[in-house]
């Protein structure tokens, strides 16, 4: 099983995006750029690390240990619904956003409902290192 650390991997990408748009500039922008990354990524890149750790795919250690693999072991039978409901969080998506989905397009609101309890994403907040606001780690 692969094992990573969000806040290492965070790291990498921030450095990525730094030398990116600094080449680009053709300066180093610094912590400003990071910043930047922070504002712009963070909730993405922090949403999509929590999807890899409910498929199995990579264990997060900042993430809540009973979470791995829960989508391997919960709703085999409405894989379909559960990929369009990760696909709209992934991207984004709260709560809300997939309920009136679904309610706009005739699907019954039980097993969304169902499915969103499961993955509890308003629990899966983890505070970037410049942003003090938010709450510093997952549940367990």
């Amino acid at each position: 099983m692969v094992m990573k650390s969000v806040h290492h991997d965070c790291i990498e990408e921030e450095n990525k995006y730094r030398w990116l748009e600094s080449e680009k500039a053709g300066y180093d922008l610094g912590e400003g750029c990071v910043k930047r990354w922070v504002k712009d990524h963070w909730m993405g890149y922090l949403r999509a690390r929590w999807v890899e750790h409910l498929q199995g795919k990579c264990f997060w250690i900042e993430l809540a240990g009973r979470d791995f693999g829960l989508l391997l072991r919960e709703f085999q039978s409405q894989s379909e619904l559960l990929d369009v409901i990760l696909n709209q969080l992934k991207s984004g998506a709260e709560n809300l956003d997939v309920l009136t989905w679904a309610i706009a397009n005739n699907i019954p609101t039980g097993p969304v409902s169902e499915i969103l309890e499961a993955l509890d994403i308003n629990s899966k907040r983890l505070a970037h290192r410049f942003d003090g606001s938010s709450p510093s780690t997952f549940a367990a």
